[in-house]
C-alpha cells in the first residue's frame, strides 16, 4: 500500500474522487484521511466545493481558475 504524505496526498485527491488511481494508491489516501484529521478537512472541503460546482473542476473551470483554487487550498492547509 501506498504511503501518502499530506503533500502527496493533496496532489493526488482530485484522481482519487475521479475513480483514476489504482487500488494500491487508493488504499493509501484511506488510510491517510482515516489517521490524519487535516486532511480530511481537506479533502471534505474540496468534496463540497466540486458538490456546489457540479462538476468535477476540470471540465468547469478554467485552467488559470483551477490553478489558482489549488493554491488557495494549499496555502490554507499550511496555515
Amino acid at each position: 500500500m501506498k504511503r501518502f504524505t499530506c503533500d502527496e496526498l493533496v496532489e493526488v485527491i482530485t484522481a482519487y474522487l475521479d475513480h483514476a488511481l489504482d487500488q494500491r494508491a487508493c488504499d493509501g489516501v484511506r488510510r491517510h484521511l482515516a489517521c490524519c484529521e487535516g486532511c480530511e478537512r481537506y479533502f471534505e472541503q474540496f468534496r463540497a466545493t466540486i458538490g456546489v460546482l457540479g462538476d468535477p473542476p476540470p471540465e468547469k473551470l478554467r485552467a488559470d481558475v483551477q490553478d489558482r483554487l489549488m493554491s488557495a487550498f494549499r496555502e490554507r492547509r499550511q496555515a
